[in-house]
């Protein structure tokens, strides 16, 4: 195999793919890039046998075949190398020979044939959506996974296709995460999809703020995207995700109106003397202000007061303020509105006057 091209060519796939690529593998080759050169293209692939990139640029191609190559230090040597520098890649004798004038690198390989191919994914549905409304959905709810939990359909984020509409929806069990998509999507049969954590994070790097069209590949075992000259696979979590309906409050008939700005910045002062473990705050709403009220072991005490509209006399209610803080930056408005039914019951945080973008936080004992 021998190919020649351009540094800056190069760097754009192997930046792309080696997000994938984890550095404690079971498998040795599961640490390099498969490259495959043919008919004008170089193709690059990385895989952890949850998520796998692949992405192609055009290349010089002067012999073909297919190697794979340590991963991280191929990227590492492209980006050390001066910009505008031309590279040659040969492969001979288990060797990749890397030249770019008159630096040289010598790279150990294992055969093409040892690298794990994902499964043909069986497309049992093409879902079109713009490009935009999937990051932000994903961005407006992705926080709120669980990580590494034992509770292995938390550690992901659903697609819960109804109707004419997609929703995504992730939970630890402590908070609750909820966007909708403002658009009719076209399903053939209502279906819950989960992506493991590590299939969202490559996808949200990967997807811009283009209002371009991608398709969205759903199989039975695997979600795919094709985005320009990058296709992404990702296995699907094969669990049941909890009733998250169930978890909205119903019936909090108690609402705050809280500027979002002013909120945000009063949480995050208070939260600098909150106790390290449980990041509690404690909201006492009477008359027309929020007191934010937060200790630490070490008897410090951080209070902070905001103005506030609220349809009750007065309340206490603890939470913690990590969950607060996350739900608030998801919601665009100036003004946000806080549910609940008493000091005990979750709290629903949402624009006012709007459920596209909603957010569950269950209260916290102080």
């Amino acid at each position: 195999m021998k190919f020649s091209i351009s540094r800056e060519v190069l760097l754009q796939p192997l930046s792309q793919v080696v997000g994938v690529v984890e550095r404690r593998q079971t498998l040795p080759v599961l640490a390099n890039f498969m490259l495959v050169a043919r008919e004008g293209q170089l193709t690059v692939t990385g895989t952890d046998m949850e998520v796998e990139l692949i992405s192609t640029v055009q290349a010089d191609v002067s012999q073909e075949g297919e190697i794979t190559v340590p991963a991280r230090k191929l990227v590492d040597i492209i980006k050390a190398l001066p910009d505008g520098s031309s590279i040659t890649c040969s492969v001979s004798d288990d060797k990749a020979t890397l030249s770019a004038d008159r630096s040289r690198f010598t790279l150990s390989t294992l055969p093409a044939s040892e690298f794990p191919a994902t499964d043909q994914v069986e497309s049992l549905e093409n879902i079109s959506v713009a490009e935009t409304t999937l990051k932000k959905m994903m961005d407006k709810t992705s926080f709120a996974m669980a990580n590494q939990d034992v509770r292995y359909y938390l550690n992901g984020l659903l697609f819960d296709f109804t109707g004419q509409q997609l929703r995504a929806v992730a939970t630890d069990g402590h908070r609750l995460a909820i966007c909708d998509l403002e658009s009719d999507v076209d399903v053939s049969t209502d279906r819950q999809l989960i992506v493991p954590r590590k299939g969202v994070m490559e996808l949200s790097r990967m997807l811009s703020g283009d209002d371009h069209e991608v398709i969205l590949a759903i199989g039975r075992n695997h979600i795919r995207l094709v985005k320009g000259e990058t296709t992404f696979t990702s296995k699907l979590i094969d669990g049941r995700f909890p009733d998250y309906k169930a978890v909205i409050p119903v019936g909090a008939d108690k609402q705050m109106l809280v500027d979002k700005a002013m909120f945000l910045q009063a949480l995050q002062r208070a939260a600098i003397l909150s106790n390290e473990k449980y990041k509690g705050v404690r909201l006492e709403a009477a008359g027309s202000t929020i007191k934010i009220i937060a200790h630490n072991p070490q008897h410090e005490e951080a209070v902070e007061e905001i103005e506030a509209e609220f349809n009750f006399d007065r309340m206490a209610v603890g939470f913690n303020v990590t969950y607060l803080l996350d739900a608030l930056m998801a919601i665009d408005t100036e003004q946000v509105s806080l549910e609940l039914k008493d000091a005990n019951s979750s709290c629903l945080v949402s624009a006012p006057d709007s459920d596209v973008n909603r957010h569950v936080v269950m209260p916290l004992k102080l």
